[in-house]
C-alpha cells in the first residue's frame, strides 16, 4: 500500500477535484484514509432518493469514505453545521470547499477498480479486478 495526499483550496469542487487527482496520479485502486476540512456548499444524495439536495451553509467535513480510481469515484460524506447537526450521504458534484480539505488517499497495486453497470441494481457499481489472481 502507498499513500498520497492532497490539499484542496477555497472554491474547489471536492468530488471533481478528487477524480481529477485520481486521473493525474493514475490511481487504479484508491480509498480514502482520512479527510477533514470545510465546505461552503454541499450537494448530497440521501438514501433512496433520485436527486441530490443542495445545502448552502458553512459545514465541517467530519468523514469522507469510499473508493477512488481513474474510472470514477464513489464517496459518502458526513458533515456538521454550525450547531453540530450532522448529516451525510452520497457525495455529488457541487460540494464546494470553504477554507480547505486535507485528504490522504491509500492506493494499492493489487487491484484495479472499475465502474460498470450492475444488472441487478441498474447503477454503475464497483468491479474489482484482482491483479494477484491473474498471475
Amino acid at each position: 500500500m502507498k499513500a498520497v495526499a492532497i490539499r484542496l483550496k477555497p472554491d474547489e469542487d471536492l468530488k471533481k477535484s478528487l477524480w481529477n487527482f485520481a486521473r493525474e496520479k493514475n490511481i487504479q485502486a484508491g480509498f480514502i484514509i482520512t479527510a477533514i476540512g470545510s465546505l461552503k456548499q454541499a450537494k448530497i444524495r440521501f438514501a433512496n432518493q433520485q436527486a441530490s439536495t443542495l445545502l448552502i451553509d458553512k459545514f465541517e467535513i467530519l468523514s469522507l469514505n469510499g473508493t477512488i480510481a481513474t474510472t470514477g469515484v464513489h464517496l459518502h460524506i458526513a458533515i456538521a453545521d454550525s450547531q453540530g447537526k450532522t448529516i451525510g450521504g452520497h457525495l455529488d458534484d457541487g460540494c464546494i470547499i470553504y477554507t480547505t480539505a486535507e485528504i490522504v488517499i491509500g492506493t494499492t497495486d493489487a487491484f484495479t477498480f472499475l465502474r460498470t453497470i450492475d444488472k441487478q441494481t441498474g447503477y454503475k457499481e464497483l468491479e474489482i479486478i484482482d491483479k494477484m489472481q491473474n498471475n
